[in-house]
């Protein structure tokens, strides 16, 4: 009987064994699949600007290709009547995290992050003061320090450009954020050459490719050495004019340089460099965080040129262009902002009367 009790305990403890195991292999895949992250993109206008959203949609191949996550990138487009009704939507889907960008988002991501405690919201270049909202903002005013130096420098050799000591940028609008990239601009030029000229011209939003065109077609007709695009999408027409006036292009947020050598590589030759944004790295960096769950949501965090997250692009378009004595003096201009030793002003610690005043310092 003993021994009958025996053999039907270990017989019960195997079938229960196995059966463990089988509930626990089920299990086990279960939570891997519900371990993949979602995370949704909503750009604020279209891909294909070879700058501010082409780098964001790497970011997010970053983000799926070496976290696993499941990822989307949504093209809003420019019509900002949907952009509010489309957020909502993926505030309801079951997408974990949430990313936008800029400005015109801000406003937005404001009113409806507080709506949705349990998603977690990520905005770039701009910030949202919410516990659910992890904030990116960029110090733009580093790198165009650079790209102001380096734009100084080229317009007064006469062997690179026609030697006019004017320089110049077209930008979207006049907003706090493209004003800090300007006050960078300016001072790195004034710093290199007291006497340099810098032409303005504002086109009036992010998309219009032709007026951005006709604008930098007319500064370069005014003896623009170098022009300086701030603009995403419209950006392009100022390289297109640049491209057609054989005159040297500064771009943004991206190596467009780079983005264009494929598609179009006689504008590529003339984009001497571009101040960029590492948006992608940026990105991978806040979801990756999240994962890890160290990412500070409701703070802000400013990556400059410490965090290697601003800086001029570097490839054989600009080493083939700027000479060595040039490079290396930005080089160490660099050293000195990340250092701590050269302090760039920014826009966001100025008055509105103090921009005007630095800009009216450098007017034609």
């Amino acid at each position: 009987m003993k021994k009958m009790l025996a053999l039907l305990l270990v017989l019960t403890l195997v079938i229960t064994s196995f059966a463990g195991c089988g509930s626990s292999s089920k299990e086990g895949e279960k939570d891997s699949k519900g371990d993949a992250l979602k995370v949704v993109c909503l750009l604020n206008g279209n891909l294909g600007d070879k700058s501010f959203f082409d780098s964001s949609k790497v970011g997010m191949e970053l983000v799926k290709e070496q976290l696993g996550c499941e990822t989307k990138v949504v093209e809003m487009g420019f019509d900002n009547t949907i952009w509010e009704s489309t957020l909502y939507d993926f505030c309801d889907s079951d997408y974990d995290v949430i990313i936008v960008g800029t400005y015109q988002m801000q406003e937005l991501l404001a009113k409806v992050a507080p709506q949705y405690p349990d998603k977690k919201f990520i905005i770039y270049d701009s910030e949202v003061d919410a516990d659910n909202v992890y904030s990116i903002t960029f110090k733009q005013n580093e790198m165009m320090y650079l790209a102001g130096a380096l734009a100084a420098s080229l317009a007064t050799d006469p062997k690179i450009t026609n030697g006019s000591g004017i320089i110049s940028s077209v930008y979207a609008m006049d907003i706090p954020v493209l004003n800090d990239f300007l006050v960078g601009y300016i001072q790195g030029a004034k710093d290199t050459d007291p006497n340099i000229k810098v032409a303005l011209s504002i086109i009036g939003d992010f998309s219009d490719t032709a007026r951005a065109k006709e604008l930098a077609t007319a500064q370069i007709n005014a003896k623009s050495a170098v022009v300086f695009q701030c603009a995403a999408q419209a950006g392009l027409g100022v390289i297109d004019a640049c491209k057609d006036k054989g005159t040297l292009a500064i771009g943004v947020d991206a190596d467009q340089a780079l983005a264009l050598q494929k598609d179009d590589p006689d504008a590529s030759k003339i984009i001497v460099t571009s101040a960029m944004k590492n948006i992608d790295q940026a990105i991978l960096r806040a979801v990756k965080m999240t994962i890890d769950g160290t990412c500070p949501y409701g703070e802000t965090e400013a990556l400059g040129m410490a965090e290697k997250a601003v800086g001029l692009a570097d490839n054989d378009i600009y080493r083939g262009i700027v000479p060595q004595e040039t490079i290396d003096k930005l080089d160490e201009l660099q050293t000195k902002i990340q250092n701590g030793e050269i302090k760039v002003p920014s826009a966001f610690d100025m008055s509105t009367d103090e921009i005007k005043a630095l800009k009216d310092s450098v007017a034609l």
